[in-house]
């Protein structure tokens, strides 16, 4: 990491204890990156005592950051998941994930707290470079943990092979070593999606040692060893009116788009599910479609975990968790059932995955807030941060005025758009 230079103002930041239950591991700041920015930056770093970090206590006091029970102090509060609403302090500045620019109704309460108690918000999932591009995530990690409980699944329910929880693995080192005395069957698995996620679950599946083949051989060729294929939208979306694809028509327009991922249901073992999906764009397949005798699928990994029927694929009728990762689907009746048996389809749908693997995504993650967020809060002006600020000093920010119905629900605003 490389030394910035600002102005003489002084920042103390405080890392939360998370509050969300069940609680996550992960930190937005490991303990040697809380002393580098100390070194580096005019910031003081002190971290909220916690039992149930990745990171201990005594980590952070061996690094020479301050443990306390108390954050008041602090001008900036920085966590990972939302925060719950009677932990909030008002008029703070907090960094977190929100989960609420797709108007989540669970978090609409919390948009509302934070207004009412004038807490200036940035969210980390908003924070994008001049071309949109966002510069801070845990989706890799979410890839690579959802590639891995993909085939934990797959060899639960064949028997084929044993393969240890990723939870259970100290770090990921551990978990590659472990990936080279296993040989996996002839299983096909489709992978969605090239970005962040889909690349964190290529790198897991070659390093099991599982050969990538292009789509057409995909669909086409018969193996005899375990294959994935990567699919980008041309390969599962089409025009309805027919036509060449254009990926910026179907980012833009993909109301006029119908699936196209029928061939690829019918030769598939393991579905990674890792794309972005616009409630606009076609579903994968239907539930109709997963009564036929050609669906194949067994094993579906949504990492995406958007909840049916809002949701690209249907048999994601809740989320899933770390302590029981794997739900059955019964898609004649349709209904949830045990998982692992044969006349189910098993689904993977962790919503914190990331949380498998806490302390390779944590320090990732430090490493991308200190390279492109941490210096913003120095400039008089950041058109990077104003642009992540869902809320400030009681009102919702102009770019994310869309969030206006959704957080009053009929009840009269109690200040005006910024």
């Amino acid at each position: 990491m490389a030394a910035f230079e600002f102005k003489p103002l002084k920042m103390k930041i405080g890392i939360i204890k998370e509050g969300k239950f069940p609680p996550d591991a992960r930190v937005p700041l490991a303990p040697n990156q809380c002393k580098f920015i100390e070194n580096h930056f005019p910031v003081k770093v002190v971290v909220e005592s916690s039992p149930s970090r990745c990171y201990s206590d005594n980590e952070y006091q061996a690094a020479g950051i301050e443990v306390v029970d108390n954050l008041t102090d602090c001008e900036m509060l920085m966590g990972v998941k939302e925060v719950p609403v009677k932990q909030l302090m008002p008029c703070k500045t907090y960094f977190f994930f929100s989960h609420t620019i797709k108007k989540q109704p669970q978090n609409r309460q919390l948009l509302w707290s934070i207004l009412d108690k004038n807490i200036r918000l940035i969210d980390y999932e908003v924070v994008k470079d001049a071309a949109g591009k966002r510069l801070i995530a845990f989706g890799k990690f979410a890839g690579m943990v959802g590639a891995h409980n993909a085939l934990w699944t797959y060899g639960q329910r064949t028997g084929a092979f044993q393969l240890l929880r990723m939870k259970d693995c100290k770090d990921y080192a551990t978990a590659s070593e472990l990936y080279k005395s296993i040989v996996f069957p002839p299983v096909k698995i489709v992978l969605t999606g090239t970005g962040r996620v889909s690349a964190g679950a290529v790198q897991v599946l070659q390093d099991m040692g599982i050969s990538q083949v292009e789509p057409e051989d995909f669909l086409e060729k018969s193996f005899n060893k375990a294959v994935f294929t990567q699919l980008d939208s041309l390969h599962y979306v089409a025009r309805k009116n027919g036509g060449g694809f254009k990926k910026q028509d179907f980012y833009e327009h993909p109301e006029k788009f119908v699936s196209a991922f029928a061939p690829y249901y019918k030769c598939a073992d393991i579905l990674v599910h890792g794309i972005y999906w616009d409630m606009r764009a076609p579903r994968f397949f239907t539930l109709e479609e997963m009564k036929q005798p050609d669906f194949r699928i067994q094993v579906i990994a949504d990492i995406t975990c958007d909840i049916a029927p809002d949701a690209s694929i249907p048999s994601t009728i809740r989320p899933s968790t770390i302590a029981e990762p794997v739900y059955g689907f019964n898609p004649i009746v349709p209904a949830e059932c045990p998982p692992f048996n044969k006349a189910c389809i098993d689904v993977m749908a962790i919503d914190n995955l990331p949380n498998e693997l806490p302390r390779d995504a944590s320090s990732a993650f430090g490493e991308q807030f200190i390279r492109f967020i941490l210096p913003e809060l120095f400039k008089d002006k950041s058109p990077m941060i104003e642009n992540a600020t869902i809320a400030a000093e009681g009102v919702i920010c102009k770019k994310f005025n869309y969030l206006h119905d959704y957080v009053f629900a009929g009840q009269e605003p109690h200040g005006q758009f910024a």
